[in-house]
């Protein structure tokens, strides 16, 4: 069976996308994982984002923040902005391939109670994800594929 990819992206690579790759893998619908990247990742993750996934008995994924490559924006069948790419930021190759922006604020830039409902949001949608991956047939038949970024 092929395994197809989700891609969280954001800037830094250490809250948002983390958490969301955390918590899709925890229960990945059958043939499906999913990647995290930055544009421009932080050196470490958000020193909160450990302890917001452990609260829901996931660990962080097991690689530290990373660069986004070409590599991953081609072979991912879903992209998924965590609503921190802008002009500067975005490469401009992300810009020519389906992406579904989720326009989540930054937790980082938040207190506890911020960051974890930020965690619940991301929660949240993973599970909407999943089951809509699970329901559909192939990736760019879903209702979660836009060219918004």
């Amino acid at each position: 069976m092929t395994v197809r990819t989700v891609l969280f992206i954001c800037v830094k690579n250490a809250a948002r996308s983390l958490m969301a790759e955390a918590i899709f893998n925890a229960h990945p619908p059958d043939g499906w994982r999913a990647e995290s990247a930055g544009t421009r990742p932080a050196s470490r993750p958000n020193p909160r984002t450990a302890g917001m996934l452990a609260e829901i008995g996931l660990p962080l994924p097991p690689h530290p923040p990373r660069e986004l490559t070409n590599g991953m924006m081609t072979e991912a069948a879903l992209r998924i902005t965590m609503g921190c790419l802008d002009s500067a930021s975005c490469p401009a190759r992300l810009k020519t391939l389906p992406v579904t922006d989720w326009a989540l604020p930054d937790p980082g830039a938040l207190d506890d109670a911020g960051f974890r409902r930020v965690r619940d949001e991301i929660r949240a949608r993973v599970d909407r994800l999943r089951d809509d991956l699970a329901r559909a047939p192939r990736p760019d038949r879903g209702p979660w594929v836009s060219r918004a970024v």
